[in-house]
């Protein structure tokens, strides 16, 4: 018997994911507190991260392919001294070096050589799949792991203290990049370049897109609570999309996934004149074009 598909328009939670939980455990905690099987998260944060996950349920989880580019904002320590084997505080040290004398002026002229467009390979301990298999389930069965260096943007790097123990020093900074970007990577490649090696002992994500940390929901109140402060869909499309308003002829034109008159600037949501998300539309030969039906004809 095949299972019925969960169609319910659902929304979106910001869950500030705690250390020591996978974003997919945050999902099943969601998934039971919701009492529904279609949720999705819109970015992986690894266990010791904390900060802002954004979790999706019914049609909502539709929206998450339009947040997964966004910029995203992080807190972070790098400890220059060590490199680690998954470049951050959960692998084993495979280098260190004394840190001590690196002057401040040069860490950070290390740190603003890594912002702007920049080649970076990402951590062997990713998610990156490589001929159908995550990278870290490969690296953790033994196998070694090349992966090709991709094009992001360090938007800015704010440096907010520099402290020394011994031959060991912490830099703690804001980063503000673009999607893909691995601020693991950015501590592995500092280190590097100073001759000391580095790695990360702290990542908090502050903000995806629009959704910052400071809105976020506590995951330990909401089990306790039992309930889930979702917002609604149209309402989560709107932080996620530009929006247009629409009359009654062109909402019925989309439900029927047929073009309309209109000029915008990449995907945008598309609000019907009953404030329900109709679609997601792009502009294809000067028309606005279904990209995604949230609300089809008949349904």
């Amino acid at each position: 018997m095949a299972r019925k598909r969960d169609d319910s328009p659902g929304g979106i939670v910001v869950i500030d994911k705690p250390s020591g939980m996978t974003s997919h455990d945050v999902v099943s905690r969601v998934r039971r507190l919701a009492g529904t099987r279609r949720v999705g998260h819109g970015g992986t944060l690894d266990p010791m991260a904390t900060g802002v996950l954004v979790v999706a349920t019914g049609k909502a989880t539709r929206l998450l392919t339009y947040l997964l580019g966004s910029p995203k904002s992080y807190r972070g320590t790098i400890r220059l001294g060590a490199a680690t084997t998954t470049d951050d505080a959960e692998g084993e040290v495979v280098s260190a070096a004394d840190a001590s004398a690196l002057a401040e002026e040069a860490i950070r002229d290390g740190l603003a050589a890594l912002t702007g467009e920049i080649q970076q390979v990402p951590s062997t301990v990713s998610a990156i799949k490589v001929d159908g298999r995550r990278a870290h389930e490969r690296v953790r069965a033994g196998e070694d792991v090349e992966l090709k260096a991709r094009t992001i943007t360090v938007y800015a790097i704010e440096v907010e203290s520099i402290t020394r123990e011994g031959a060991l020093v912490d830099v703690t900074a804001d980063f503000t990049v673009s999607s893909g970007t691995y601020i693991r990577a950015i501590a592995r490649d500092l280190g590097a370049a100073l001759g000391v090696g580095g790695h990360l002992t702290m990542l908090r994500r502050t903000r995806v897109g629009d959704f910052r940390v400071e809105d976020a929901a506590n995951l330990d109140a909401l089990v306790e609570s039992g309930e889930v402060p979702i917002t609604p869909l149209a309402d989560a499309a709107r932080q996620i999309l530009p929006s247009v308003d629409l009359g009654e002829r062109d909402a019925a034109a989309l439900s029927y996934g047929q073009a309309i008159d209109g000029a915008v600037d990449g995907p945008t949501a598309a609000i019907g004149p009953d404030g329900r998300l109709m679609a997601v539309v792009v502009e294809k030969k000067g028309r606005l074009s279904p990209d995604i039906v949230f609300e089809p004809a008949g349904a």
